[in-house]
């Protein structure tokens, strides 16, 4: 991977894009690209979550359609309106550049060129003498993070106070948190961008401590149970890099610049989810655009692949673990193949392909975190998802038999659970606007909707779904973010934002509120639900789904990852 060399030839292509087809347009089309669509599109527009844009499949679309998608989005898809920011010179510049697009770059991971970007932040062992124990909560388990997407912040909270404790620089969109779970005071956050990030939480201010760029654009993350390594994924170039959990140093480069996708073609793939397992010493790494999973030894010399289980489906994905009880903990990794409508089913002890879950024609599985019981009512372990493009969150068995599909209000892309909630939560985020704002609380026994959060522009609501009853009804007045400098911190070579200490004045016209992403906390009395267009985090009570408090002045909160909760998930 030349990280250089690809950065200056980048760099051209955009100015050269911009120049080229700007007309009334000055929008930098490469920019905007990367920094907008490619994360769904794909680096070299292959798709993925969204559309095929490479310049053949383009060219058998009406022109002015491709444009009126740019605009007005695409219903029951990830595709949102880009009219507030996109004039239709804008959309017509965008749709020529895509078509004219020339992929001149191809990029190979290289393990010398990702150690070059290897940094040391701060002294891990001399933090670890100074502060033995936790400086500023009383547990590190006790902490969450938050994802600040378009700011590229990765925030700590005290979860049993919803204080945010700090807010650091980690890299545009920061993807997934880990942390160690043998040493939990180690955490680790990877961005789009790339930068994987090694902080240390029990320390004051929760520093980062090391990191490493290990691609271009990147994805996944996962740590070995037994605090050793940690494993991240890239989109661009394809492949994964595995490093030492406790420096970050690069140990092995996994290139997938040159696999066998399920057409048969030879050509690149992106590395989608990364799992570890308590089952074994495996690491599973999932090949997106190649329909594999490969399993990776981390307990042998070189670190070997040892087991490759291909034919899964198209466009792999999300992914999580199953919690069965007893020896069949963490065995199964449940992989979203999104270009097949399928839960491909991979067994860490057999190494193959143990189901196909069929969610349904055109379903697009999106599980996130994913949801795993055992479900007292029904007397068995499930397991679901929901789908991106349909309302509908999918149940099945440990024989892999689906039990039922739960209609909610739209496509989501989150459903979660933990032990002290009676419920799962299903965002909607994916669906109309009039219903992005609902979370679907369906009851883990009956496997019915019981309850749904909703959020307006001036009130919340808690509604009983059978009754349509108004439970609980809080203000939801939306307030403008207090601007704030960076700051150098003074215990690593980093730049910190500052949380503000007050509200901003109320907005004056509020947005409709876009939920997702719902994550217990605080040993499981708390859930907090991200609001993507109002900056803000909602806390909620786990056992009855009522509204506590928000946590405010944020800049497109999606993801959070409690790290309580994560010690007992497999895979998390």
């Amino acid at each position: 991977m030349k990280i250089n060399k690809f950065l200056s030839i980048a760099a051209s292509t955009c100015i050269a894009a911009t120049f080229a087809l700007a007309g009334s347009s000055t929008m930098n089309f490469a920019e905007v690209y990367e920094k907008e669509c490619q994360g769904c599109h794909g680096p070299i527009h292959q798709g993925g979550v969204g559309s095929d844009l490479r310049p053949a499949a383009l060219k058998k679309q009406e022109t002015y359609k491709l444009e009126e998608a740019i605009m007005d989005g695409v219903e029951n898809t990830a595709m949102p309106a880009w009219n507030t920011s996109f004039s239709k010179d804008d959309a017509a510049g965008m749709v020529k550049w895509l078509m004219d697009w020339k992929n001149t770059v191809e990029l190979t991971l290289d393990l010398d060129e990702v150690k070059k970007t290897w940094q040391k932040l701060a002294d891990v062992e001399a933090l670890a003498k100074k502060y033995p124990k936790p400086t500023e909560v009383k547990s590190v388990l006790d902490i969450t993070f938050a994802t600040e997407r378009d700011a590229s912040l990765v925030d700590f909270i005290d979860s049993t106070t919803g204080k945010v404790l700090s807010r650091h620089k980690a890299g545009f969109a920061v993807h997934v948190t880990v942390t160690n779970k043998k040493n939990p005071r180690y955490a680790y956050s990877i961005s789009r961008s790339g930068k994987l990030t090694m902080f240390d939480i029990g320390a004051p201010g929760q520093p980062a401590v090391a990191s490493v760029q290990v691609g271009q654009e990147s994805r996944g993350l996962a740590v070995s149970p037994d605090g050793k390594y940690v494993i991240a994924g890239n989109y661009n170039p394809g492949g994964a890099v595995l490093c030492d959990a406790m420096t970050l140093e690069p140990l092995k480069a996994y290139d997938t610049s040159r696999v066998i996708d399920p057409d048969g073609q030879i050509g690149p793939s992106r590395v989608a989810s990364l799992a570890d397992t308590p089952y074994g010493p495996y690491f599973a790494m999932a090949l997106k655009d190649a329909g594999h999973t490969y399993i990776i030894d981390y307990s042998k010399p070189d670190f070997p692949i040892v087991g490759d289980i291909p034919n899964i489906g198209k466009v792999l994905h999300d992914a999580f673990l199953n919690e069965d009880e007893g020896e069949d903990f963490g065995r199964y990794f449940m992989i979203a193949s999104q270009g097949s409508d399928v839960m491909g089913i991979v067994d860490f002890k057999e190494k193959n392909l143990a189901a196909k879950i069929h969610t349904g024609e055109k379903s697009k599985p999106h599980p996130g975190q994913g949801s795993s019981w055992f479900s007292k009512g029904q007397k068995k372990q499930l397991h679901a998802t929901v789908s991106m493009n349909i309302g509908s969150v999918v149940i099945w068995d440990s024989n892999w038999k689906i039990v039922k599909k739960v209609e909610t209000a739209g496509g989501g892309l989150f459903i979660g659970t933990a032990h002290d909630t009676p419920y799962l939560w299903a965002d909607c985020v994916l669906g109309k606007p009039d219903k992005y704002n609902e979370v679907h609380l369906i009851n883990k026994d009956t496997l019915e909707t019981d309850k749904i959060i909703k959020v307006g522009k001036l009130k919340g609501q808690l509604i009983d779904a059978k009754t349509k009853k108004v439970l609980q009804e809080w203000d939801a007045t939306q307030h403008e973010k207090v601007p704030v400098n960076e700051v150098a911190s003074t215990i690593s070579k980093e730049m910190l934002m500052p949380m503000p200490d007050k509200l901003g004045a109320p907005v004056k016209e509020p947005v409709a509120p876009r939920l997702l992403h719902a994550e217990p906390a605080n040993h499981g009395e708390w859930t907090m639900i991200s609001e993507w267009t109002t900056g803000r985090i909602g806390i909620y009570n786990s056992k009855t789904g009522e509204f506590i408090k928000y946590i405010e002045n944020l800049t497109t909160p999606t993801f959070t990852y409690s790290v309580e909760h994560r010690q007992h998930i497999p895979g998390a």
